[in-house]
């Protein structure tokens, strides 16, 4: 979970370091830290691991979970790399300055011209004051689609932007970016790496099935699977077989023409063949169908049918939220078992009770259960459920108030507790508007 708490720069604060003691605390078996930049770029209060510098912020946070944890609890950090992305323009923005006037544009208004649209041969500023009266159902007419969705959503870089040089070399690069990555990681304490082949992201967008790249990193399954696979070899071979390198990625896109279920049964059989430790699974979360974002803000790929899938709520449909994704990460598991590998397959969402997690343990569903939300609202689920009180677990609602709160990039807290300041607080960290707690309150019981 990214809870926007690191510095402007990506580094860490009192209060990553309180959130994830206060995980710790509750001595899951594992935490993972939230995606976290590889590239040493300005990306807004996001974590990240591109430079030697953050080497020591991250060794503080590493230090203290192993501490809270009594050294129980193995953490790893999620690595990731994106591609830029732009805030929805004002209209009037877009057409006078951003909109590019070149040949392309007026080729394409030629092939489209309907009646009375703009003659496509006017001066540049005379065309651009043609567009602009146009109405919106003109425009979406008149505009080539990668336009008019710059328009509408905000601009988008995509893998398959080849004739961008920083895209193009994406396959050159990303392997030495991953592995610095890791062996800072390894550095800094951390038991092993997640690589984040899921969602909207770079390495996710290689595997769909919408990557037509011809560079031969793209189109079959054996393209999209290359530089996931060359990544992951440049990790392994910096940071050695000590520390865990496992991936997270997605059973489904829910996408039109994206990557489904057959392709992720595929990529866990290569990956379990290539040696990951271990393969995470989730599904949807992606910008081709997110809602349309306000004017002034960036899409943001959990808004749609895809996001809904990836973080369901009790109000999704009548099957509800719970274990809804298991289903994805059996069969993945089934194949890999069945081609005699025994890479421990990870599942989550809306998994929220002990009985329920042990279900899908004991049908051999998945080797490791996950909960995101659900440790939000308690972070010591995880112990309750050791130590035998399982009926004091603060259940998690399911209402998705914390992704209401990631999606505009404010410190991400539970309604669960956020609010309770009669119960006992020793960090004292608040929201910017002292509104909120920052930490959830510790467990009286145990």
């Amino acid at each position: 979970m990214v809870p926007w708490r690191a510095t402007p720069e990506g580094e860490v604060t009192d209060a990553v370091v309180e959130w994830y003691r206060r995980f710790a605390e509750g001595r899951p078996g594992a935490i993972v830290v939230e995606a976290t930049g590889i590239r040493d770029v300005p990306s807004g209060p996001l974590l990240r691991i591109g430079h030697d510098r953050y080497v020591d912020g991250l060794r503080r946070l590493t230090r203290a979970v192993h501490e809270a944890s009594g050294g129980r609890t193995r953490l790893l950090v999620q690595l990731i790399d994106f591609l830029a992305i732009k805030r929805r323009p004002p209209r009037e923005k877009f057409l006078q300055r951003f909109l590019r006037v070149d040949d392309a544009l007026r080729a394409h208004l030629r092939a489209h011209l309907p009646e009375h649209a703009p003659e496509p041969e006017l001066p540049e500023p005379e065309l651009r004051d043609a567009l602009a009266e146009r109405t919106d159902d003109e425009l979406a007419r008149l505009l080539p689609p990668r336009d008019h969705e710059a328009l509408t959503m905000g601009h988008r870089e995509r893998v398959t932007d080849t004739h961008l040089p920083h895209v193009r070399d994406l396959p050159q690069v990303l392997p030495g970016l991953f592995a610095d990555a890791a062996e800072r990681a390894v550095a800094a304490g951390f038991d092993g790496v997640e690589l984040h082949y899921a969602h909207a992201y770079t390495m996710a967008s290689f595997l769909s099935a919408r990557n037509t790249r011809a560079d031969g990193y793209g189109g079959d399954r054996a393209g999209r699977l290359r530089l996931p696979l060359e990544v992951h070899r440049a990790v392994r071979d910096r940071v050695g077989t000590g520390p865990l390198v496992g991936a997270r990625f997605l059973g489904d896109e829910v996408i039109a023409g994206g990557s489904d279920l057959d392709d992720a049964i595929a990529f866990g059989r290569a990956f379990a063949a290539a040696g990951f430790d271990f393969l995470s699974i989730s599904k949807g979360g992606k910008f081709e169908d997110a809602k349309q974002p306000r004017v002034g803000e960036a899409a943001y790929p959990y808004t749609g049918p895809s996001g809904h899938e990836c973080m369901p709520t009790v109000k999704i449909d009548e099957r509800g939220p719970f274990g809804r994704n298991v289903g994805l990460a059996a069969a993945i598991r089934a194949a890999v078992r069945a081609d005699g590998h025994r890479t421990p397959v990870v599942t989550a969402g809306g998994i929220s009770s002990p009985w329920q997690a042990e279900t899908i343990l004991e049908a051999g569903e998945a080797d490791v259960v996950a909960a995101a939300r659900q440790s939000l609202a308690d972070p010591d689920f995880f112990r309750k459920i050791r130590e035998g009180h399982g009926a004091e677990v603060r259940r998690c609602f399911f209402t998705n108030y914390c992704e209401g709160l990631d999606q505009k990039h404010r410190a991400v807290t539970c309604q669960r507790w956020d609010r309770a300041f009669d119960e006992p607080d020793p960090t004292g960290l608040r929201s910017a508007d002292g509104k909120r707690r920052l930490v959830a309150p510790p467990w009286s019981g145990g």
